[in-house]
């Protein structure tokens, strides 16, 4: 029964995606190299797995609006991360324990077992007594066609103590020859990592409490990510509560005795307004690869405006994929993949120039969708403040300044379109006093900008038109020596 009710929900969402793939997907405002839904709505990634010799991306996906609502998880491949071949919806809503319109198959995570790919997700629901999350359990033979565990849920309730209601967002692993996996937690409006451990990835046993907030993390942790990197142990989150912070890394070491993570630094994955849930995987060479929604919460959707998109029946995006490097002095590193090299097309070069108070035009031969990276010699610069303006059309533009005086990077779009507001703010640590490289993708709705050798990053959406095609460099009162600017368009 459990099986014929999900295969006729997910035929349902497939016939609404046929139904609207061609009208959506010839809509001006797609983006042409992010990855996207076909249609409807899309969040958090989930399940992001090299499974038999492809790349799988599962996501959290309302196929029947571009709204958030009624949790599916929609489900594509590819062999370059580049490329994306959809596949048929992997779960729908079906049953007691995840069958609500403000619930579903909520977050989490897959792993290869014994040639089966296993999805652990949390189900949501609501049957007359508040809401409830609990750890459920679904496996495929052939990575398409999934099933759901007849004894669902695998993990019924938290900790005693903890809120069934903020128990979510499963991100398992293989350590030696057990299971473990991290839920996010809340006990005294205080947020927690909950560990536990399995022989089967069926019978769960709670292990301990692997890290928690005192208020200085927040109340809640939205999609944990827990991995080992070098000689260190990273915890990835989203903290509620923390205000602007949307994403943030933990970095220290692990007790598999205790079930104890201590961490000894923490930094930010991205500053910008549109990096949220990151979850990282393991490719076939070893690479530990991390993927973001391109938004946030602030804090549910029902007062947020998402932009524009909703109108032609689709929102939201996927961040591009990222290398976390542990670097030298014990931070991570966030670096572009390096197939996106493969798209790029017209290279245009500017060699050695200085650069004054008149704003000098950057050459793109695609002023929306590129991908630029600027050198600047610090040594030589007299400026205290520099700013790129990117997307303008000598009215609306986004303006990224560089304080190189007070160390401080701000990406201001309260002018980019008729949608985005605020203005992001980071620390521009200058570690090479010498020389700063600037790395920028942009897309139809889209700018990432990477610099501090890829540890400081601001990912931003972007609603502009597409005669906002003009991008700048200016400074502030002195000279701003550029040694070199490149740029292509990305053609995908």
């Amino acid at each position: 029964m459990i099986k014929e009710l999900m295969k006729r929900n997910i035929t349902k969402a497939e016939r609404e995606i046929t139904e609207k793939r061609e009208t959506v997907q010839n809509t001006k405002m797609r983006q042409k190299y992010h990855f996207m839904a076909e249609t409807g709505w899309i969040n958090d990634p989930n399940g992001l797995i090299y499974y038999k010799g492809r790349y799988h991306f599962f996501y959290q996906y309302n196929p029947y609006e571009g709204f958030w609502g009624q949790m599916h998880w929609g489900h594509a491949v590819s062999d370059d991360l580049l490329h994306w071949e959809y596949l048929p919806v992997a779960l729908a809503p079906s049953e007691v324990y995840d069958d609500h319109p403000r619930g579903g198959c909520f977050s989490g995570s897959a792993i290869e077992h014994d040639g089966r790919l296993y999805l652990l997700y949390t189900g949501t629901a609501n049957n007359g007594n508040g809401f409830v999350q609990t750890q459920c359990l679904a496996y495929s033979e052939d990575g398409i066609h999934f099933e759901k565990h007849q004894g669902n849920p695998v993990i019924g309730n938290p900790p005693e103590g903890f809120s069934k209601e903020n128990f979510r967002d499963p991100k398992v692993w293989r350590h030696e020859n057990k299971f473990y996996m991290v839920c996010g937690g809340q006990k005294d409006n205080l947020a927690a990592a909950l560990l536990y451990t399995s022989e089967d990835l069926i019978t769960w046993e709670f292990v301990n409490v692997l890290a928690e907030s005192r208020g200085e993390w927040g109340y809640m942790w939205e999609c944990p990510d827990f991995y080992p990197i070098g000689d260190k142990y990273v915890l990835m989150f989203s903290p509620m509560g923390v205000h602007d912070r949307t994403a943030v890394y933990l970095i220290g070491d692990m007790n598999y005795e205790t079930g104890k993570f201590i961490y000894t630094a923490s930094g930010e994955i991205d500053w910008g307004f549109d990096y949220y849930a990151p979850q990282s995987f393991l490719d076939s060479t070893g690479r530990r690869l991390a993927v973001g929604w391109a938004n946030a919460w602030d804090w549910m959707p029902w007062w947020k405006d998402w932009g524009p998109t909703y109108r032609d029946g689709w929102c939201g995006w996927f961040n591009i994929p990222r290398e976390i490097i542990l670097a030298e002095d014990k931070t991570l590193q966030f670096k572009p993949i390096k197939e996106l090299d493969q798209l790029r097309a017209d290279e245009l070069t500017v060699e050695t120039c200085e650069v004054r108070n008149e704003p000098m035009k950057i050459p793109v031969s695609d002023g929306n969708i590129y991908e630029m990276q600027i050198w600047i010699d610090l040594k030589s610069t007299t400026a205290e403040v520099f700013s790129l303006i990117l997307r303008s059309d000598g009215k609306k533009q986004t303006v990224v300044q560089f304080d190189l005086k007070n160390q401080m990077l701000g990406v201001d779009r309260n002018n980019a379109d008729d949608w985005s507001k605020g203005t992001t703010r980071s620390p521009l640590t200058l570690a090479n006093e010498d020389q700063m490289h600037i790395h920028i993708y942009s897309d139809q709705n889209s700018i990432e900008l990477f610099t501090d050798d890829y540890r400081t990053i601001h990912s931003c959406n972007v609603f502009a038109d597409k005669n906002q095609n003009q991008n700048y460099i200016a400074a502030d009162n002195g000279i701003l020596k550029v040694e070199k600017i490149q740029s292509w368009k990305m053609d995908i």
